[in-house]
Parts: structure tokens; sequence; C-alpha cells
């Protein structure tokens, strides 16, 4: 698990590319099945809406200690959708000075998602701006990132743009590794069948600790207003 901060800028690390228009979400399974509606619970207008998402653990669905409303995502770097919402998420952290915590969601199928993770887990023990910044880049130049030598070439090059002196294993323990697996674990655990999926949480109380938000472009900056509102957060 990772909290971003809230106001970091994302580095553009190639030359950018206009990029082709992706999908919205990418399925982790190949034909999963929809699930039943989530039914509407007593909380009032900032419930969880029907968008077919059933949980079966919600213990990560919460902001951290010293805020009341935060961002909670489940995303793969390699993932087209991901990285065209990411973006939006950007601006929703800038716009609101929110938490935004993000985890690790791999896709089997995806050939570097798994290196690129780790690699994102060993900037965040150099400064956790650091690691937001790594995967804000992946993310920006994804198309550039088509199989391991590329990510590695991608890697060296983000490590000398920042003078961070990158070792030959970034991981010799295997424990950085670990934790990307603990996360995707966690999602399965969840019942999270596709990346990126987003909640917006909140402290609780009198209000639901939690939405999933359907449309990332539609609905991620209505569902933090209304959260705002509900929780009395400025």
């Amino acid at each position: 698990m990772l909290i971003r901060s809230p106001s970091k800028p994302m580095l553009r690390i190639f030359d950018s590319r206009r990029r082709t228009r992706f999908g919205r979400v990418c399925l982790y399974f190949l034909g999963v099945a929809s699930a039943a509606a989530v039914a509407f619970n007593t909380f009032g207008q900032f419930s969880p809406p029907p968008s077919g998402l059933v949980l079966h653990d919600t213990s990560a669905l919460k902001p951290p200690p010293d805020a009341r409303v935060a961002i909670v995502e489940f995303a793969d770097l390699e993932c087209p959708a991901c990285a065209r919402a990411n973006p939006v998420l950007q601006d929703a952290v800038a716009k609101y000075k929110i938490p935004w915590i993000r985890h690790d969601f791999l896709i089997p199928s995806h050939i570097w998602s798994r290196n690129a993770a780790i690699k994102a887990r060993w900037f965040d023990r150099q400064s956790r701006a650091l690691g937001d910044e790594y995967r804000d880049a992946v993310f920006a130049n994804q198309s550039f990132i088509y199989n391991l030598a590329m990510l590695s070439q991608f890697t060296e090059k983000f490590a000398a743009d920042h003078k961070v002196a990158l070792p030959f294993s970034v991981d010799p323990d295997g424990k950085l590794e670990a934790a990307v697996m603990a996360d995707t674990d966690l999602a399965k655990r969840m019942g999270l069948t596709q990346t990126p999926t987003v909640f917006v949480v909140t402290s609780g109380g009198k209000v639901a600790p939690y939405v999933h938000v359907s449309d990332i472009d539609r609905d991620l900056f209505q569902d933090i207003d209304q959260a705002i509102s509900d929780t009395g957060s400025k």
C-alpha cells in the first residue's frame, strides 16, 4: 500500500506521443461474469452505487488516521486504462489535497508490470514522492515500454535524471515483491476483477465509509465533492 502526497507533478521521460484511446478497464480474468448489483444502504446520498461490484473484504477502504476523505486505487502499471485514468486522479489529488492510497493489482498476462511495481517500491524507499513520480512517469510513457528491456532502460534513465544510484538488484531479499503480491492478494480477497478500481473513502460515522467510482472520468470529482460535504471536510 502506498499513500500519495497530494501535489507532486508528473515527470515525462520520453518524448510524448499521441495515445490511442483505450478502454476504461482491464479485466483481471477473461470471461469474468458481472456480479450482482450492490444494494443501496441507508447512508443517504454518499451511498455505494449499484455498480455490479460485490466486495468480500472492505478493511482496506478507509483513509489514513489524519484524513476524513481519501482515494484508494488498485492498478497495474502496464494497464492502458490505468494510464488513461492516472492524470484524472492526479488532478483530483491536486485540487482537493486529499491522500491517494495506491495498491498494486497485477494482471497475470502483463509481461513487465510486476518488475515495474517492484522498482516503484524501491524508489519509495528513497522517498515516497520519488516512488509516486516513477509510477506517474511509467503511466505517461507506457506505450514506449513494450518489454522488460525497455523497462530497464526507462528505469535507469529515470534514476540518472534524479541522481539516484540504481543497484544491480533492487530486491535481493524479495521483500519488495512480497509487498506487491500482498496488495494483489488483497485485491483478490476483496473480489476485485478489473484495473483500475477506484474508491473514494471516508472516516465513516454517519456517512458511508466508501463509494466505488463507477466511471472515473465522469464521477470521481462529484464523488469526492459529496464525500467532503457529508464529512464536513474542507
